[in-house]
């Protein structure tokens, strides 16, 4: 399912096959929390910027409308009009940043929605089976997520109970997906490697998930608050112990250098908000570091937001017409400028893949690495 093209370094060039398509990777999913990308681009828009996967929230989408009417109407693929692949997430971290009075037992977790109060427990076979019902082309399984820093006896004591959910995960999917009925019966298992910030804690939990031959494995806990170089210093220290022929997943992250730095040390995927969310804020990426579209200076401006960017926004519109557009409070503003991000992003990966395969991936990381992170 994961075939390695090439290294150079820890680096990695590689492609997943997927019941949905196939990824070249290194690759970067595009954030549709509840099915829709936040900045109105449809599934029709994502193929136009270079998306090849989508990722989707299990705590939202099972919140509102609810697992088992996406299931009544075919599963995410059909709901969303996206064929390609799409990952779902466990609904850990959800549940541990926005759900109010959680308890955490060995079956699980029981909490009330953010929504509307509502009781509701969630724990490794809940979240198979809304995953399930989902019909995504991969699963995460479903683990307690830390806050950074923690105690190293309570960091350690929620490893092993990540380590006995993913069992749980493991064998609910695969007898998810044995049923007849089952929307996607060749979902894929993702299992995700926590620690916070101990080394000792990160490999141990890494050796164990790793025997159980799963699809693919993330690292999780990070990104969450700590300097950059504590997160780089973990991926380096998990990265010999993950498996070389699966796909690398690092959750939630991150900035064009963080995602670069990252790829150096051996990681194939990646998710994050920040395209997006800065965009609807007039935030936007270009390949001379980061525009702030509200500043004055931009007022008369006619050039596009990146000269060197061949995205739909770029092509036909002007800095000054999209500052315009923001003062005036106007929607399009927010879907000209996600439009324009999540094509870098995914242009971005397709420079670090090319850079890959002509051995160039050094002086590429060395040009670009603190650069794209540079606020103009």
């Amino acid at each position: 399912m994961f075939r390695l093209i090439k290294t150079e370094g820890s680096a990695r060039r590689g492609e997943f096959v997927t019941p949905h398509g196939t990824v070249q990777t290194p690759a970067f999913q595009n954030v549709a929390t509840c099915g829709a990308i936040k900045g109105a681009l449809d599934a029709d828009d994502l193929k136009a910027i270079g998306c090849q996967q989508m990722l989707c929230n299990t705590y939202h989408l099972h919140v509102r409308p609810g697992d088992a009417l996406i299931r009544e109407l075919g599963g995410l693929h059909a709901f969303t009009g996206w064929n390609g692949p799409i990952l779902t997430d466990s609904g850990g971290f959800q549940v541990f940043s926005l759900a109010s009075l959680r308890r955490i037992k060995e079956e699980g977790v029981y909490f009330n929605s953010h929504v509307d109060g509502r009781h509701i427990f969630m724990g490794p076979e809940e979240s198979m089976r809304i995953q399930s019902n989902l019909g995504s082309t991969i699963a995460m399984a479903f683990d307690e997520c830390v806050e950074n820093p923690a105690p190293m006896e309570y960091a350690e004591q929620s490893c092993e109970r990540t380590v006995r959910w993913l069992y749980r995960c493991k064998e609910e999917m695969t007898r998810l997906n044995a049923l007849h009925d089952t929307i996607n019966p060749r979902q894929m298992l993702f299992g995700i490697n926590q620690g916070c910030t101990y080394e000792r804690l990160r490999i141990e939990n890494m050796c164990r998930i790793a025997s159980l031959d799963l699809d693919g494995y993330a690292i999780g806990g990070l990104a969450v608050g700590e300097p950059k170089e504590e997160m780089y210093r973990i991926i380096s220290a998990v990265e010999p112990y993950m498996p070389k022929d699966k796909p690398r997943y690092l959750m939630g992250v991150g900035t064009p250098g963080n995602i670069i730095e990252a790829v150096s040390r051996g990681v194939d995927y990646f998710d994050c908000v920040m395209p997006s969310r800065n965009a609807r804020h007039g935030h936007l990426n270009t390949m001379q570091g980061v525009i702030n579209l509200n500043n004055a200076k931009y007022e008369k401006d006619l050039s596009p937001i990146d000269p060197t960017c061949d995205c739909p926004t770029c092509r036909k519109h002007s800095r000054a017409y999209i500052r315009h557009l923001f003062k005036a409070k106007e929607m399009l503003a927010m879907r000209l400028c996600v439009q324009h991000n999540l094509y870098f992003y995914n242009t971005l990966m397709q420079k670090i893949r090319d850079s890959l395969d002509a051995g160039t991936f050094s002086q590429f990381r060395d040009q670009y690495v603190d650069i794209l992170d540079t606020r103009i």
